[in-house]
C-alpha cells in the first residue's frame, strides 16, 4: 500500500487513551465515541477500536479495520459496526452494511453510520434503515434488550463471496487512512 508522505499531528484517543495520529476522519470517530459513552451509556470497554476485518477473496488475502465495534455484553457479542466517515454518510452505507455481515459467523445486528453530528442505524440482515440521528443509536440498556430478542443470523452462504467483493472494492479505495502511515 502507498505511504502517506504528509506531516501528522497526534491527538489522545478517547477510549484508550493513547496518542493516536490526527487523520482522516478521526475527530469524527473520537465524538462518536464519546457520545457513545457520555449519552447513551457504554463503557469505554463495550467499544472496540480498530477491529481487523480480513478474509480471502479470489484466492487473495484482504485486510482492513474498523473504526468502532461495540459489544455491550462484556465481551461476548457484536451488536453493531460504527463507520465514523467524513462527507456523505449514505455513500457509506453499502460498505459498512458488508462488513457488520463479514465480521463475524453471524450478521451483527445493527450498521451505524455517524459522524458524530448525525447518524444512519440500519438493521444489518435486511440492509433498511431502522433510523436516523444521534438519538437512533440505541443506549446500552436498548442494546442488551436487542440482543436479548435478536436471533443471530449467519450471513446466507451464496452471498459471502458478494459481500466481500462490495467490502474490498470500496476499502480499497479509501487513501486517507491509518494503515497507510509508516
Amino acid at each position: 500500500m502507498s505511504q502517506t508522505s504528509k506531516p501528522y499531528t497526534t491527538i489522545t484517543d478517547f477510549i484508550t487513551g493513547k496518542e493516536i495520529p490526527d487523520i482522516g476522519a478521526e475527530a469524527n470517530r473520537q465524538a462518536v465515541a464519546r457520545y457513545l459513552v457520555n449519552e447513551k451509556g457504554y463503557a469505554k470497554e463495550d467499544i472496540a477500536l480498530d477491529v481487523d476485518i480480513f478474509f480471502n477473496i479470489a484466492g487473495e488475502y484482504y485486510q482492513s479495520q474498523l473504526d468502532l465495534v461495540v459489544s455491550p455484553d462484556g465481551g461476548k457479542t457484536y451488536l453493531m459496526v460504527l463507520k465514523c466517515p467524513a462527507g456523505s454518510l449514505g455513500s457509506w452505507e453499502r460498505e459498512t452494511l458488508a462488513a457488520a455481515r463479514l465480521l463475524e459467523k453471524y450478521q451483527i445486528p445493527l450498521t451505524v453510520i455517524s459522524d458524530g453530528i448525525t447518524a444512519i442505524v440500519l438493521d444489518t440482515v435486511t440492509g433498511r434503515k431502522v433510523g436516523e440521528g444521534l438519538n437512533a443509536i440505541p443506549s446500552k440498556k436498548e442494546a442488551l434488550e436487542i440482543l436479548r430478542v435478536t436471533t443471530l443470523r449467519p450471513l446466507p452462504e451464496e452471498r459471502i463471496e458478494q459481500e466481500k467483493l462490495i467490502f474490498r472494492s470500496y476499502d480499497s479505495m479509501r487513501v486517507n487512512v491509518k494503515r497507510n502511515i509508516s
